[in-house]
């Protein structure tokens, strides 16, 4: 339910400049300051608050289905993907017998408003016409108890609109809120035909998971954000590549790939940021910067610079944000947009994966949601089944 120093050299920071080639200006930005006013965004968090069929869920990706990531033409519709979800019925503040936990779904909204008529949700169903999960791995990789967590996704408009979400596969290693291990990275492709909930997607392993070794005692995983750099996806300043951001290590440590859009699924042409160029060999990827979330989103201001959005070192209650001068940096300290303690009803509670949402964000604004949960889930699902929910912020930069 959850997926939980490096600094960079003078002699770094001056190559990273000028190797970002299309990012012009870079060096002039400032990394520390910042004008903006912060608040609830309860329309958006009231969307998913529900008392039939999908009532609960973590992850909370957006994905238009028009390609556009930032700026016009808004999308007709957005693709929400979500990770452990609950699905039931809530009567009189209490769960209905018949209530389970699937490993993922996902939901529909019409326009990009918040309008509770204009969302669909949508799981599978068994013989027994119970809800199932939407997408279960079955690659070559699989273990025969693994599931799928949800990476972050996009619609590729280079290869026939087709939806792309990487699957961290997951197993089980025990109880409690983090009695899990990922095992493995696999990318999803969904064909731009499909309908929800997908009958049909291929899948197939990554070689984007970096295991626990003998000489690497960090475990790491690519697809936590993915970043459209691209013209076709509204980017003010596109250089033509698809920024993908994976999280290592329990120092939250962030490493930054990229690929061209139409070689997104071939995995030898992918290049990893070594701290001073692009490099083929993923072992060589250095962070970026720390002190992030396994989930998050990367966007650009109005002023040119580049917002990273996370959960502060994974689960503090902190919604931070560092500016960047380029996808891959450098990056600046963090800076607190929100302090979620109000929403923390228990003190089991705890807040998780808060990313920015552009496609469906105002001018001048970020949309930003963060994920709620319990280190006592199912005892306090059971007094407070909406406990386990998006809730969002509107941050408005002056």
């Amino acid at each position: 339910m959850n997926r939980l120093k490096f600094t960079l050299s003078i002699k770094n920071i001056f190559l990273l400049c000028c190797l970002a080639g299309s990012f012009a200006n870079a060096d002039a930005q400032d990394l520390t300051n910042i004008k903006f006013t912060a608040t609830e965004d309860t329309a958006w968090t009231n969307l998913f608050v529900r008392e039939n069929g999908w009532f609960g869920g973590d992850g909370i990706y957006s994905i238009p289905l028009n390609g556009v990531e930032s700026g016009k033409p808004e999308a007709k519709k957005t693709l929400f993907i979500f990770s452990d979800s609950m699905i039931g019925k809530i009567k009189d503040g209490k769960m209905e017998p018949g209530a389970r936990m699937i490993h993922n779904s996902v939901a529909v909204l019409k326009g990009v408003k918040p309008v509770k008529e204009n969302i669909s949700f949508f799981s599978k169903n068994d013989a027994k016409d119970s809800a199932e999960t939407v997408f279960v791995p079955k690659t070559p990789l699989t273990g025969p108890k693994d599931y799928y967590w949800l990476g972050d996704g996009f619609v590729n408009q280079e290869q026939n609109d087709a939806i792309y979400i990487f699957g961290y596969r997951v197993k089980q290693v025990g109880d409690g809120a983090f009695g899990f291990s990922e095992v493995g990275n696999t990318l999803i492709k969904i064909s731009q035909k499909e309908q929800p909930p997908f009958k049909n997607f291929e899948q197939k392993d990554t070689p984007f998971y970096l295991s626990e070794s003998e000489t690497e005692k960090e475990m790491g995983s690519f697809g936590a954000g993915i970043f459209v750099n691209t013209a076709k996806a509204g980017a003010p300043n596109p250089d033509g590549y698809i920024y993908i951001y994976g999280v290592k290590g329990m120092a939250k440590k962030l490493l930054v790939a990229r690929v061209k859009p139409k070689e997104f699924d071939d995995y030898s042409k992918w290049n990893f940021w070594d701290g001073v160029t692009w490099n083929t060999d993923i072992k060589k990827a250095e962070p970026v910067t720390d002190q992030v979330s396994n989930e998050l989103s990367l966007s650009v201001l109005p002023d040119g610079r580049y917002a990273l959005v996370f959960q502060q070192s994974g689960l503090s209650r902190t919604v931070g944000m560092r500016l960047g001068k380029t996808p891959v940096g450098p990056f600046g300290p963090i800076i607190k947009l929100w302090d979620c303690s109000d929403a923390l009803k228990e003190k089991s509670y705890f807040p998780y994966n808060a990313k920015a949402h552009p496609s469906l964000s105002g001018k001048g604004e970020l949309l930003i949601s963060y994920n709620v949960n319990s280190f006592e889930f199912f005892k306090d699902l059971d007094k407070d089944p909406q406990l386990y929910r998006p809730r969002f912020i509107k941050v408005k930069f002056n």
